[in-house]
């Protein structure tokens, strides 16, 4: 599912399906077999996926410091 939208946010795309989507993209660099221009396009879309994930992680961080500090 590659997407050339630079505008796609963590909060466009659930973090449980960047995550799987990823992990599809892994498993599909790992087996080779690709072509080049494949593989390049495979591995962008795995760093925005990535980028993705981290931003729900680093939003999750920050809402259960705030919580933290609110307590």
């Amino acid at each position: 599912m590659a997407t050339d939208d630079k505008s796609e946010q963590a909060d466009e795309i659930p973090y449980e399906q960047a995550r799987e989507e990823l992990i599809e993209v892994v498993r599909r660099l790992e087996t080779g077999g690709l072509t080049l221009e494949e593989s390049l396009a495979l591995w962008e879309r795995g760093e925005k996926l990535a980028t993705i994930c981290q931003a729900w992680l680093d939003g999750a961080r920050a809402r259960l410091e705030a919580r933290a500090t609110e307590d």
